[in-house]
């Protein structure tokens, strides 16, 4: 059977490279159309949690997820010799960048040399990880054309770059259109067949290229925008403006405008990462992406300038950072997750440390916390602990965080997150807002750095 009919008739055997936040939302998404699903990844913990039908991603429930295994439609291995009996793969593995803020495209290597070991006629295999543009033509088509079958005629590549927003309970795998490119037209055709018995809306482009362009555009935009908020942050913290109310306000018109909001720094597996990829291609060409480089610089700042509004409110209260009690509220990258993928919070709380802060956290969402000064466990939000800080720092707004309760227990709050507003007056008094003006002495607080 062709796999074009094997696609139509979901009898084709699929496979996801990668069980993270990409591939088992993925994998759940073919297995309840009716696909057999066999997911790979090389973290036995995973393959353990799998087999005893428990979900380890917020975003795939457990049930559904034990339901997929017990019908035997899913099932999870280390050994990539399975994919020698798949009909198609899709690559969902993590794509991070080096120290000097190169590409990291190992893990896409490694699983580029597992299919190449297993690679047979009329397979379709699709990277979803986010690379740079020429990635999927000139690295992995290379490597699989290596012992002389044919893009486009014995196997088929594409790429479809993933769009997962975790947390998000508006637009998951299902509804989130899904963005598809091939080496060859007949790649493009396939790989829209096959996402088609799964995905709501599938949007062909001309090329791969053109594919993994449209990720890097989308991440970029918010990446850029983002920082000009966050400057915008910086110069209302000069001027005593809030730049909340200045974002809100202009929210109102009808076109023109999206609204972005400022914070404690960029965190997550796209957007701080994914413009430099279209960065470090571009030097090849002798081109200088300014906007991703600026952006960068602007966004990479905002942890430190959290730090330095942590020390100018203590100040205000007569107290350095170094042997001041600082509660950290939120850690995770975002709200109502556990992400902790390149999280701001990170950065801010070992430079407290480093200056000597006695750092405590809450995250109901994260136990335990890695630093580069080590190891943290998150501790009970009691009023004892509110009370006994000398500053409490809002790094994550999780929805069960009860803002007003938090500000009437404490002496001092740096909210970084827009938490506090609609507070009553006299609580705000106590409150140190990011691009907002300070209620103690005009200029006492400024945390904006020379540039």
């Amino acid at each position: 059977m062709e796999l074009e009919e094997k696609l139509a008739s979901r009898k084709a055997r699929l496979a996801v490279i990668g069980l993270g936040y990409v591939g088992l939302p993925l994998s759940m998404e073919m297995a309840e159309a009716g696909f057999h699903v066999v997911g790979i990844d090389s973290d036995d913990r995973k393959i353990k949690e799998i087999a005893a039908k428990r979900s380890y991603i917020a975003d795939v429930p457990t049930e559904i997820l034990a339901k997929m295994v017990s019908e035997g439609r899913f099932e999870a291995t280390v050994d990539p010799a399975v994919l020698a009996t798949c009909d198609a793969i899709s690559i969902c593995v993590p794509t991070p960048l080096s120290k000097t803020k190169d590409p990291d495209v190992s893990y896409i290597l490694d699983a580029v040399e597992k299919i190449e070991r297993h690679l047979h006629p009329g397979q379709l295999i699709v990277l979803e990880s986010t690379t740079y543009p020429g990635t999927t033509d000139e690295l992995i088509r290379e490597k699989l054309e290596a012992k002389g079958m044919r893009v486009g005629r014995d196997f088929f590549l594409a790429f479809s770059p993933e769009r997962i927003d975790p947390g998000n309970k508006t637009h998951g795998t299902r509804n989130t259109p899904k963005v598809v490119g091939g080496i060859t037209p007949r790649c493009t055709q396939l790989a829209v067949q096959l996402y088609s018995q799964f995905i709501d809306r599938v949007v062909p482009v001309s090329s791969a290229r053109t594919a993994e362009m449209v990720k890097l555009l989308e991440n970029t935009f918010r990446s850029v925008n983002i920082g000009l908020v966050n400057e915008l942050a910086q110069m209302c913290d000069v001027l005593g403006v809030d730049a909340y109310e200045v974002i809100e306000a202009a929210a109102t018109k009808p076109f023109g405008f999206l609204p972005f909001f400022p914070g404690p720094g960029l965190g997550g597996h796209c957007i701080p990462i994914d413009p430099h990829y279209l960065a470090w291609k571009m030097k090849a060409h002798d081109f200088t992406a300014r906007f991703i480089g600026l952006a960068a610089e602007v966004n990479q700042e905002m942890p430190h300038l959290v730090v330095d509004k942590v020390s100018a409110g203590l100040n205000h209260h007569g107290k350095p950072i170094k042997g001041s009690r600082i509660l950290a509220l939120g850690v995770a990258y975002k709200k109502d997750v556990s992400d902790m993928r390149e999280s701001p919070a990170i950065e801010v709380i070992d430079e407290l440390r480093r200056r000597g802060g006695d750092v405590r956290y809450h995250d109901p969402y994260v136990p335990e916390l890695v630093l580069n000064t080590g190891t943290l466990h998150g501790v009970p939000l009691t009023d004892e602990e509110l009370a006994k800080a000398d500053c409490v720092v809002v790094l994550t707004d999780h929805s069960c965080f009860d803002v007003a309760h938090v500000v009437r227990g404490s002496s001092l709050v740096v909210d970084t997150r827009n938490v506090t507003r609609g507070l009553d007056p006299k609580l705000r008094e106590r409150v140190l807002k990011l691009g907002a003006p300070s209620p103690f002495e005009p200029g006492a607080v400024s945390a904006v750095r020379a540039h």
